[in-house]
């Protein structure tokens, strides 16, 4: 008889066959030249369960930088240390415009709409450095994720943080129109060289489903359910996931998946299923929104397989 994980490999392998099958795979994030260089036939998808046994198919074992993914970690350690005095600078709605909108940000007043746009992240970024100087902030950053996966090999591509810096017009009009509002305290160079940096943290998939696991679990890690955040703190990320994780694509994301999760411009996805397990898939093309192409249809067919769901 076929064991669950076996039964859960030959799904994964499925869902790659399907992903490697198909003829429309998104356009890669072209305006960032380090990313521009992708190529979008490759797809990755892998598993951690309960156990912390890790599960992958296709290109899973292939490093990248998770890009927004990283807004999941660094709204972790922000509400850590503000708690909710940070919802007083940004919310918690979905945003319904553009991850990178000016002027949804300039029509509520220097408020970003939630965390997970770019002006919300980088607000939290902001937040984080009330405690830390930039270089012991991406310290911080860097440890936490390497505590999540239990591998201190994770790092930050320096020349995709750079790449994203020269081009990153759009972000540095975001963040001096925050100053402008009063909603920035520190330096505009100082949080952004921090922003970019996060957004390069440079993980394979098989890492990035064993860091999510917290928002699985409850908060929790292994086995022994090591506490890494509260079970409050994990199940309110998970909620601003589902609703704003992937941008103005959010409700088709939730109609066709069913899970919390968080996407990034790399072309990688991080989704939790509550007390079962994390998955993290990559493929780098996106669609109209800014979310993988092929990496949404590899999590609805595995989804749909499983009956993994939030709605049942």
């Amino acid at each position: 008889m076929q064991s669950d994980q076996q039964k859960l490999q030959a799904i994964l392998d499925q869902a790659v066959d399907h992903a490697r099958a198909s003829t429309e795979r998104g356009r890669v994030a072209h305006y960032i030249p380090e990313l521009a260089k992708a190529d979008p036939q490759k797809a990755g998808i892998a598993v951690t369960l309960d156990n912390g046994e890790t599960i992958g198919a296709g290109d899973w074992q292939q490093p990248n930088t998770i890009q927004s993914i990283s807004k999941v970690f660094t709204l972790a350690l922000c509400l850590g240390t503000l708690g909710d005095n940070l919802w007083r600078r940004v919310g918690r709605e979905p945003s319904g415009s553009a991850f990178d909108s000016i002027l949804q940000l300039e029509h509520e007043n220097g408020i970003p709409r939630n965390p997970f746009v770019n002006a919300g992240a980088i607000v939290v970024t902001d937040a984080i450095l009330a405690t830390y100087q930039p270089k012991e902030a991406l310290g911080e950053i860097v440890r936490f994720v390497q505590g999540l996966t239990g591998d201190d090999q994770i790092f930050i591509d320096g020349r995709v943080a750079q790449s994203e810096e020269e081009t990153g017009h759009r972000n540095r009009a975001l963040a001096h129109y925050l100053a402008s509002c009063g909603n920035l305290y520190n330096p505009v160079a100082h949080t952004l060289g921090v922003y970019y940096n996060q957004c390069a943290l440079t993980m394979d998939c098989a890492q990035l489903s064993r860091a999510g696991r917290f928002l699985a679990f409850a908060g929790t890690l292994g086995p022994n359910r090591q506490q890494m955040v509260s079970m409050k703190r994990a199940r309110r990320i998970a909620a601003i996931m589902l609703t704003c994780g992937h941008y103005d694509g959010s409700g088709d994301f939730a109609y066709r998946v069913g899970l919390p999760a968080k996407s990034g411009v790399s072309g990688m996805i991080l989704a939790a299923v509550p007390g079962i397990a994390s998955i993290a898939v990559w493929s780098p093309g996106l669609d109209r929104n800014g979310n993988s192409h092929i990496g949404t249809q590899m999590l609805e067919y595995v989804t749909n397989e499983m009956d993994w769901t939030v709605f049942s």
